[in-house]
């Protein structure tokens, strides 16, 4: 079923993605009612409508279900019974069966291991009687929390069973997995969309860099061979298939110093990594996802120019002001991305930066003086 321009589509959750993709579908011509129990939400600041409420109100469910064609999401954490509730009436990308898995990181990782792909070796625990088949387990390895752990949350370095223990008792018995820390080459995502026919298209992979467990910097194209950035698209196609999935997926992953491929984890929504594809891809990521779950044939994913992305922190917001954004807008080439958030903390995503050049090296170096300018001001 083709959704065209003029109807109304429904976004569950109301932070920053949500927010760029009410922008692209407003472009486009739709109408969009945004579901979040944030009353500050960003996203519905934007929308044409937002509904505060939790996400298991029925009645707000029902009003969903009367005005809209079709809905998506733009976090994993929304509950998958108010998916399934939804999936009942209409169209709901991604489905909730893929929001289960994506939800916990056992899951996750068992899924990506039948699929037949590479992993980091990890370990479920679900009680202290789990640790006793750690002894066997190669450290320094790290322990995080199953479900709800994101930019570094709930993550923690272990370096001997004894001190898998003791970390493990403080954190109350709550279901955790441990994977082995990996010795990094680099890390890199690829950001699909995938019709409900099966069609799939993907951006350009993405090269990644992670300050205290949040992403810093993207670039893209990412420095990868052909044979590494051929098998990381095959194996995010391959979870994407598996998944019978439609809508917009990102995959992440990690390149060992052998340079052997491993399959971190996956976003069922647009990604953080892919925010350089409004300024440097003919089609972003966020109409992708409009197209998607309306029916439409996907875009050209095809990049045009070399791009670093950076991630605007509420650390680099001075504490009587904002920014000194005369240093990024007096740059042509740079393109600044607000979010709408009113207040500025520590490790909160207030924005994003793209720099555009010739190639990567070439943002790379814009990138690291704007980043300089923002910094110390």
């Amino acid at each position: 079923m083709v959704i065209l321009p003029g109807n109304t589509l429904g976004m569950l959750g109301g932070g920053q993605l949500g927010r760029m993709f009410v922008a692209a579908a407003r472009t486009m011509g739709y109408e969009v009612i945004v579901f979040d129990p944030d009353a500050n939400s960003p996203a519905g600041k934007m929308a044409s409508k937002h509904l505060e409420a939790p996400y298991s109100d029925r009645d707000a469910l029902d009003y969903m279900v009367q005005h809209c064609a079709a809905i998506s999401t733009e976090f994993e954490n929304i509950p998958a019974d108010t998916l399934e509730y939804l999936a009942q009436f209409l169209p709901v990308h991604p489905s909730a069966s893929a929001l289960r898995i994506a939800q916990n990181r056992v899951l996750e990782k068992n899924y990506f291991s039948s699929q037949g792909l590479n992993t980091a070796p990890y370990l479920a625990i679900d009680s202290q009687a789990d640790i006793a088949a750690a002894n066997g387990f190669e450290f320094p390895a790290i322990l995080k929390t199953a479900t709800l752990g994101y930019d570094g949350k709930g993550q923690v370095i272990c370096e001997s069973v004894d001190e898998l223990l003791a970390i493990y008792k403080k954190i109350d018995g709550r279901a955790c997995i441990l994977e082995k820390k990996i010795d990094l080459a680099k890390e890199v995502s690829v950001v699909l969309c995938r019709s409900e026919s099966g069609d799939i298209d993907c951006f350009p992979i993405a090269e990644n860099e992670h300050a205290r467990g949040i992403l810093d910097i993207s670039m893209a194209p990412a420095d990868l061979s052909q044979g590494l950035a051929h098998e990381v698209r095959q194996a995010a196609c391959r979870i994407a298939e598996g998944l019978d999935y439609c809508g917009v997926l990102a995959v992440e992953f990690f390149i060992s110093n052998d340079n052997q491929v491993l399959v971190n984890e996956m976003a069922p929504r647009p990604h953080n990594s892919g925010h350089y594809t409004l300024d440097a891809c003919e089609t972003s990521q966020f109409e992708q996802q409009v197209r998607m779950m309306c029916g439409l044939p996907a875009g050209s994913s095809r990049q045009h120019t070399a791009v670093a992305m950076w991630n605007l922190l509420g650390d680099i917001w001075p504490q009587d002001g904002v920014p000194r954004w005369d240093e990024v807008m007096q740059q042509g080439r740079v393109k600044l991305h607000l979010y709408g958030k009113t207040e500025a903390r520590a490790g909160r995503k207030m924005g994003h930066i793209n720099c555009l050049a010739g190639d990567t090296g070439e943002a790379r170096q814009l990138l690291a003086k704007i980043k300089h300018k923002l910094s110390s001001a």
